[in-house]
Protein backbone atom coordinates (compact mmCIF):
# COMPACT_ATOMS: atom_id res chain seq x y z
CA UNK A 1 0.00 0.00 0.00
CA UNK A 2 1.40 3.39 -0.94
CA UNK A 3 1.87 6.09 1.67
CA UNK A 4 -1.73 7.05 2.40
CA UNK A 5 -0.80 10.53 3.63
CA UNK A 6 1.10 11.24 0.42
CA UNK A 7 -1.84 10.03 -1.68
CA UNK A 8 -4.22 12.23 0.31
CA UNK A 9 -1.89 15.23 -0.12
CA UNK A 10 -1.79 14.76 -3.89
CA UNK A 11 -5.58 14.44 -3.95
CA UNK A 12 -5.81 17.65 -1.90
CA UNK A 13 -3.66 19.44 -4.49
CA UNK A 14 -5.96 18.25 -7.27
CA UNK A 15 -9.05 19.25 -5.30
CA UNK A 16 -7.65 22.72 -4.60
CA UNK A 17 -6.71 23.26 -8.24
CA UNK A 18 -10.13 22.12 -9.46
CA UNK A 19 -11.84 24.46 -7.00
CA UNK A 20 -9.71 27.36 -8.25
CA UNK A 21 -10.68 26.55 -11.83
CA UNK A 22 -14.37 26.44 -10.93
CA UNK A 23 -14.10 29.75 -9.10
CA UNK A 24 -12.19 31.47 -11.89
CA UNK A 25 -14.52 30.08 -14.54
CA UNK A 26 -17.69 31.48 -12.91
CA UNK A 27 -17.51 34.72 -14.91
CA UNK A 28 -16.82 32.94 -18.20
CA UNK A 29 -20.02 32.28 -20.14
CA UNK A 30 -18.71 31.75 -23.66
CA UNK A 31 -15.38 31.16 -25.39
CA UNK A 32 -15.10 34.83 -26.36
CA UNK A 33 -14.96 35.71 -22.67
CA UNK A 34 -11.51 34.11 -22.77
CA UNK A 35 -10.38 35.54 -26.07
CA UNK A 36 -12.11 38.90 -26.36
CA UNK A 37 -9.99 40.96 -24.01
CA UNK A 38 -6.73 40.92 -22.01
CA UNK A 39 -8.51 40.08 -18.75
CA UNK A 40 -10.10 37.03 -20.36
CA UNK A 41 -6.76 35.87 -21.70
CA UNK A 42 -5.25 36.25 -18.23
CA UNK A 43 -8.14 34.23 -16.81
CA UNK A 44 -7.50 31.48 -19.38
CA UNK A 45 -3.79 31.55 -18.53
CA UNK A 46 -4.54 31.18 -14.82
CA UNK A 47 -6.96 28.32 -15.45
CA UNK A 48 -4.46 26.65 -17.77
CA UNK A 49 -1.86 26.72 -15.00
CA UNK A 50 -4.28 24.90 -12.70
CA UNK A 51 -4.97 22.33 -15.44
CA UNK A 52 -1.21 21.75 -15.63
CA UNK A 53 -1.10 21.27 -11.84
CA UNK A 54 -3.96 18.75 -12.05
CA UNK A 55 -2.30 16.79 -14.86
CA UNK A 56 1.06 16.71 -13.10
CA UNK A 57 -0.57 15.69 -9.83
CA UNK A 58 -2.48 12.89 -11.56
CA UNK A 59 0.78 11.60 -13.03
CA UNK A 60 2.36 11.71 -9.57
CA UNK A 61 -0.64 9.93 -8.10
CA UNK A 62 -0.30 7.15 -10.68
CA UNK A 63 3.40 6.87 -9.89
CA UNK A 64 2.82 6.68 -6.13
CA UNK A 65 -0.02 4.15 -6.42
CA UNK A 66 1.49 2.04 -9.19
CA UNK A 67 -1.38 3.04 -11.48
CA UNK A 68 -3.93 1.16 -9.37
CA UNK A 69 -5.98 3.93 -7.73
CA UNK A 70 -7.38 5.99 -10.59
CA UNK A 71 -8.34 2.91 -12.59
CA UNK A 72 -10.90 2.13 -9.88
CA UNK A 73 -12.80 5.28 -10.91
CA UNK A 74 -13.50 4.97 -14.65
CA UNK A 75 -16.01 7.85 -14.63
CA UNK A 76 -13.13 10.18 -15.54
CA UNK A 77 -10.95 9.76 -18.60
CA UNK A 78 -7.70 9.91 -16.62
CA UNK A 79 -5.53 9.53 -19.71
CA UNK A 80 -7.03 12.66 -21.27
CA UNK A 81 -6.83 14.53 -17.97
CA UNK A 82 -3.10 13.77 -17.75
CA UNK A 83 -2.66 14.46 -21.46
CA UNK A 84 -4.09 17.98 -21.07
CA UNK A 85 -1.01 18.80 -19.01
CA UNK A 86 1.28 17.71 -21.82
CA UNK A 87 -0.60 19.76 -24.40
CA UNK A 88 -0.62 22.87 -22.23
CA UNK A 89 3.02 22.50 -21.28
CA UNK A 90 4.50 21.66 -24.65
CA UNK A 91 2.11 23.29 -27.12
CA UNK A 92 0.71 26.27 -25.23
CA UNK A 93 0.83 28.55 -28.27
CA UNK A 94 -1.55 26.14 -30.01
CA UNK A 95 -4.05 25.83 -27.13
CA UNK A 96 -7.64 26.08 -28.25
CA UNK A 97 -9.73 28.38 -26.04
CA UNK A 98 -12.81 26.31 -26.85
CA UNK A 99 -11.11 23.17 -25.50
CA UNK A 100 -10.26 24.99 -22.27
CA UNK A 101 -13.82 26.31 -22.05
CA UNK A 102 -15.39 22.86 -22.54
CA UNK A 103 -12.97 21.28 -20.08
CA UNK A 104 -13.89 23.83 -17.42
CA UNK A 105 -17.59 23.57 -18.14
CA UNK A 106 -17.96 19.81 -18.52
CA UNK A 107 -14.98 17.97 -17.08
CA UNK A 108 -13.68 19.81 -14.03
CA UNK A 109 -16.87 19.60 -11.92
CA UNK A 110 -17.00 15.84 -12.54
CA UNK A 111 -13.29 15.46 -11.79
CA UNK A 112 -13.73 17.32 -8.49
CA UNK A 113 -16.67 15.11 -7.56
CA UNK A 114 -14.63 11.95 -8.18
CA UNK A 115 -11.57 13.29 -6.34
CA UNK A 116 -13.77 13.96 -3.30
CA UNK A 117 -15.18 10.42 -3.59
CA UNK A 118 -11.68 8.94 -3.75
CA UNK A 119 -10.67 10.89 -0.64
CA UNK A 120 -13.78 9.70 1.18
CA UNK A 121 -13.15 6.09 0.14
CA UNK A 122 -9.57 6.27 1.40
CA UNK A 123 -10.67 7.51 4.81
Amino acid sequence: MPDKELVLEILRQIEESAEKIISRFQIIHQVSDFTGNPAGIEKMDAISMMLIVIGESLKNLDKVTGGTLLSQYPEVDWKKAKGMRDILTHHYADVDAEAIFLTCQEKIPQLLEIILKIKEDLR
